[in-house]
């Protein structure tokens, strides 16, 4: 696709400055000098402008509670990347915040609509949901928030040497984890997930999952297995699914999605059979949607189907198939 990397957090040329991830006294040089900024994250959430919350807020590293450490996290310091104008972006962890009243939020719900806001931070600034706020971001803040997101997220299941078992400990900006017994290196994990726009002529297969809003279908997945192509991911997990055989497949786009650590690998499949038996173990339900439904899909007015989550790849490359825009 012309315009694949237009997708939801992706395409924004971030700088990631890899070499730096090594030097640390360059980067206390640049906090120092005031030419370093950072996001920060509660829980996943970044912190984001009330109200609009349309953009990330960026604190100087010598803001009070980054440099005080209170409730920042002990080594959740995270080099994200540089800017074009030399700025280095960092981000910070405050998960062991515990805000008043957090027993009467919803969190870790499909749309958590709660926001949070620390005593400490500026009152225009609150914690948000990635998924809820991710098409409201521009694509540097949204691949910022991703990148870092993912990143905590591996750090905080991946605590423990793979090889021995003793507790490992963070390096290279966050970009890595040293074993201090027997000296093994552990990188963050990436689970490839496949994503597939599935074909018959004029219709797509649409599939959804127990606990999704009513009425809401999006685009069959599953995870890529040791061992296994794309495309053999792709027959596969239809297969399973739906019991609908596909034929040829092309890779359409991609999408880094940090729920928690995925990176979801948009597909075109063409079906060679209709029929579908769905397995229960896996989906809740599977049909065909044509072209002319999906459109009224898309504008509100289906009777019973709901779109696919905006800003999630399913919505882009379902998009991309109505305006004919897939290559």
């Amino acid at each position: 696709m012309r315009h694949a990397e237009t997708v939801t957090f992706g395409g924004s040329g971030l700088d990631r400055a890899a070499a730096l991830r090594s030097m640390p006294d360059l980067m206390d040089r640049a906090r120092r000098e005031g030419t370093a900024l950072s996001i920060l994250l509660w829980r996943g959430k970044p912190l984001v402008q009330a109200g609009s919350l349309d953009q990330l807020v960026r604190l100087p590293m010598d803001h009070p509670i980054i440099k005080s450490g209170r409730h920042v996290d002990a080594d959740s310091e995270i080099l994200l990347g540089r800017e074009a104008d030399g700025t280095l972006v960092f981000a910070h962890d405050m998960s062991s915040w515990l805000p008043a009243g957090l027993e009467a939020t919803s969190l870790n719900t499909f749309l958590d609509a709660s926001e949070q806001q620390h005593p400490d931070l500026p009152q225009d600034a609150v914690f948000a949901e990635l998924r809820r706020i991710m098409t409201s971001l521009n694509a540097r803040d949204a691949e910022l928030a991703a990148t870092a997101k993912a990143l905590y997220s591996w750090h905080a299941s991946h605590g423990f040497c793979a090889c021995c078992g003793v507790a490992s400990e963070i390096a290279q900006a966050g970009w890595q984890r040293g074993c201090p017994s027997c000296n093994a290196q552990h990188f963050p994990r990436t689970d490839p997930v496949v994503i597939m726009l599935i074909l018959n002529g004029n219709s797509v297969l649409m599939g959804r999952s127990p606990g999704w809003p009513d009425g809401m279908y999006s685009l069959l997945a599953g995870f890529v297995e040791p061992g296994e192509t794309i495309e053999a991911a792709v027959r596969r997990e239809v297969m399973e699914e739906t019991q609908v055989q596909v034929g040829a497949v092309r890779y359409l786009a991609s999408q880094p999605w940090a729920f928690p650590t995925s990176l979801m690998i948009g597909c075109e499949g063409i079906a060679t059979s209709t029929e579908i038996t769905v397995d229960p173990v896996e989906i809740e339900d599977a049909i065909w949607v044509t072209r002319e439904e999906m459109a009224q899909v898309f504008a509100g007015q289906h009777p019973d189907i709901a779109p696919a989550r905006k800003g999630a790849i399913a919505h882009f490359l379902l998009r991309n198939w109505l305006a004919d825009t897939l290559d």
